[in-house]
């Protein structure tokens, strides 16, 4: 559905893309986290056909983005992180113009303009000014106006940037409800955990380069080589760490600041031998409540593939 081989933008001397190659299969809700000025918008730009590449490809659903940039509109629906509303009109009135534009006979936007309204919780503002309008309620209008043409792929830059933390969940409830559609969604972001709970595959961009992609599980157990295990003991915790000191695989041990009767430690074995672990320790008599292995947040990747990243 959406592919990049070898994308790259310059400016000058500045490399603001450098040799992006990237695959989104359809139906498929893409993360791509990066700092400002990493390069996401400038992706973005390209293939809504905003931007000509200085060398590489683009492809949406077939159309090459620079030698087919009609064929790709038809395709996309495009929000960018900044984007204009005509203070003048009303929200149907605005809503109206997008699809006259696309060429959508008045007949059937009065049947899908209510549909939109309703899809981004907006049927109750249909008759005020957009300048009125909140902020999370022009993001979605804005959302309402990119779906107007019923595009196949949706091009979100910054979705839920500026939001206060209720507009941020609505945003995500409607960008689920595409998903559900069948939609297929790449969307930037600066909020980590949102991205991780609503996305299938996740990348991530620094200084122009895809250092990481796949999705968010594959990429959480490639960089936690040491695993975090959390042991919650009814007694005999001098035992329990007597037991794990012996261990190859096990380090760090130490008891939890605010649980007593926790113990954490660091272990490098594979799922099958942290559940051989887990086995012994029971045959050992060793009183264990709960056994569980700390979970990586999307923070935490991002934070750990671009560790020693230059961002200035």
């Amino acid at each position: 559905m959406i592919e990049t081989v070898n994308l790259t933008k310059k400016y000058g001397s500045f490399t603001a893309l450098d040799s992006l190659n990237l695959k989104i299969e359809k139906g498929t809700v893409y993360g791509f986290v990066g700092h400002n000025g990493a390069g996401k918008s400038t992706t973005f730009s390209i293939l809504a056909t905003l931007l000509a590449p200085t060398s590489g490809t683009a492809f949406v659903n077939g159309y090459d983005v620079t030698k087919e940039p009609k064929k790709v509109r038809n395709h996309i629906g495009y929000m960018p992180d900044f984007f204009g509303v005509y203070d003048q009109f009303k929200t149907v009135e605005y809503l109206h113009f997008y699809g006259a534009s696309y060429g959508i006979p008045k007949n059937e936007r009065d049947l899908l303009i209510p549909q939109l309204l309703e899809l981004v919780n907006l049927s109750h503002k249909e008759e005020e000014y957009v300048d009125v309008l909140s902020r999370g309620m022009k993001q979605r209008l804005c959302l309402a106006r990119s779906l107007i043409h019923d595009p196949e792929v949706l091009i979100l830059d910054e979705p839920a940037s500026g939001l206060d933390p209720r507009a941020r969940i609505e945003m995500r409830e409607i960008l689920k409800e595409l998903k559900k559609m069948g939609k297929t969604l790449i969307i930037s972001s600066h909020i980590l955990p949102e991205l991780a709970e609503m996305c299938d595959e996740i990348g991530v961009i620094t200084n122009g380069k895809l250092v990481a992609s796949g999705s968010v599980g594959t990429i959480q157990k490639q960089l936690q080589a040491n695993k975090v295990i959390h042991v919650r003991l009814s007694s005999n915790l001098e035992e329990a760490i007597s037991f794990l000191e012996d261990e190859p695989k096990v380090s760090a041990i130490t008891r939890h600041d605010k649980n007593e009767n926790t113990i954490i430690f660091s272990y490098t074995g594979t799922d099958e031998e942290q559940g051989q672990l887990l086995k012994k320790a029971i045959l050992k008599d060793i009183q264990i409540v709960s056994f569980n292995e700390e979970e990586t947040d999307l923070e935490d990747v991002f934070l750990e593939i671009t560790k020693g990243v230059d961002f200035s």
